[in-house]
């Protein structure tokens, strides 16, 4: 069994910056593909992006070029450098943890980050 375990999440003003943080604990498998994803109030669930553990990662178009994922392996710990905050960036993020793409995640609690206009 896995749990993850978000932080950083909080108020911030537009074009301003945060950095998320999920530390993973359990029964972890390696390889795996940890991800991050994002629930605005109304609106589906989106990936925001993934990062395996060889460092491949992979955005969704409307964070790209603003958000960074990355990842500590001896941590078992993954990133969100999120930069140039919009209110439509305005959501609860979770972190994921899968052996593969398309296996079924391990889910975090989730952080809320609202980002002020």
């Amino acid at each position: 069994q896995v749990q993850l375990v978000e932080s950083g999440g909080g108020l911030v003003q537009a074009g301003g910056s945060l950095r998320l943080s999920c530390a993973a604990s359990g029964t972890i498998f390696s390889p795996n593909v940890m991800g991050w994803y994002r629930q605005a109030p109304g609106k589906q669930r989106e990936l925001v992006g993934y990062i395996t553990s060889g460092g491949t990662t992979n955005y969704a178009d409307s964070v790209k070029g603003r958000f960074t994922i990355s990842r500590d392996n001896a941590k078992n710990t993954v990133y969100l450098q999120m930069n140039g905050l919009n209110p439509e960036d305005t959501a609860i993020y979770y972190c994921t943890l899968s052996t593969t793409l398309f296996s079924r995640p391990s889910w975090g609690q989730g952080t809320q980050v609202t980002v002020s206009s």
